[in-house]
């Protein structure tokens, strides 16, 4: 599986700039590589992230989340989500789970990985704990 570079170009944006929230990618089967599918601006929240995972579609996101640590300190990690609804296609979902490493290593900064097949399992309880 192919990755576009707009992923990668994108993705150091988020890192190193900041311009964006959070990046939503797809896979394009038909052309056999993953893609950019949408980008958040730094003012929007994780509800809009989760708002922009398809309900019945497997799609891979990172989330740039900012916290603040019992020492009352402003930290940020950047999360990967694995979306993989239930409802998805099988074919989808062994596509996705099969190209999930080989993605994972082209975004060179990822600190938490997050696997989820329906929306509980990705909330931002989770996240905030998974952050500290």
């Amino acid at each position: 599986m192919a990755v576009n570079d707009e992923c990668k170009l994108k993705f150091l944006e988020l890192k190193a700039k900041r311009n964006f929230r959070f990046i939503v990618f797809k896979i394009d089967e038909k052309l056999q590589q993953v893609t950019v599918e949408k980008l958040g601006q730094p003012e929007q929240s994780y509800d809009d992230l989760a708002a922009s995972l398809p309900p019945n579609e497997c799609r891979y996101a990172v989330y740039d989340f900012d916290f603040v640590t019992d020492e009352n300190c402003q930290r940020s990690k950047i999360f990967f989500i694995a979306w993989s609804p239930d409802a998805s296609r099988v074919r989808s979902k062994m596509l996705y789970a099969s190209s999930k490493d080989r993605f994972k290593r082209e975004l060179d900064g990822i600190q938490v990985e997050v696997q989820a097949t329906d929306p509980s399992e990705m909330s931002i309880d989770i996240v905030k704990g998974r952050a500290i």
